[in-house]
């Protein structure tokens, strides 16, 4: 720790990235002791340059970071860290501090890998914000739980039906089915997949 460039005020930047998606969910400022409680603790820790205090982030709202791991950067300079966010991380409720467009301050899933899974969450997101007359997906987000539970339940046996029919592709549909309804009720429930992904990574440990 001895090597790092921290600035004249003591402190460094500290990128907090999900180690699950990769999406960048917020900027921070830490000084040596925040570093340190950082690394025993396995929680994030930051330097309040406005309130001139040390914080863990989520110690009131329980949204805390858990340290997977801390980078350097060439330059010794800033810190990247990869954690798994236990909940929301901006105080606004969105997963990510990075959740708006310059151009016209549009409201935005937080920014993920263009893989097709995380590409189908973003637009399950979009639908529950926006609400589009017409959408299945918003049409199952107003009618709530219940229902998205009830087509969960349905879609799950159409899966086992599938797999005693011993045909490939309706089974693949079946499951892909199941996996759209699931994230409906993920974000139904203010749940993303790295929420799930995090709870399967703890397991594996």
């Amino acid at each position: 720790m001895s090597e790092l460039r921290f600035n004249a005020d003591g402190l460094i930047p500290a990128v907090v990235q999900h180690a699950g998606s990769g999406a960048v969910l917020m900027v921070g400022w830490m000084n040596e002791e925040a570093l340190r409680r950082t690394r025993e603790s396995g929680l994030v820790w930051f330097w309040s340059r406005s309130r001139g205090v040390l914080w863990q982030k989520g110690e009131t709202s329980g949204n805390v970071l858990r340290v997977v791991e801390i980078r350097r950067d060439c330059d010794d300079d800033v810190l990247l860290v990869l954690a798994d966010p236990a909940g929301p991380t901006c105080h606004t409720n969105e997963p990510s501090c990075f959740s708006r467009r310059l151009d016209d301050e549009t409201v935005l899933p937080p920014v993920t890998p263009g893989t097709p899974f995380a590409e189908l969450f973003a637009v399950i997101e979009e639908r529950r914000r926006a609400r589009p007359a017409g959408s299945y997906t918003t049409y199952l987000f107003e009618q709530g739980i219940d229902k998205i539970g009830k087509k969960i339940g349905e879609e799950a046996a159409e899966v086992i039906i599938a797999a005693k029919n011993g045909d490939p592709a309706p089974l693949a549909g079946e499951v892909a089915d199941l996996w759209y309804h699931s994230l409906v009720l993920l974000a139904a429930c203010g749940l993303t997949p790295e929420d799930v992904l995090a709870v399967l990574r703890d397991r594996r440990r």
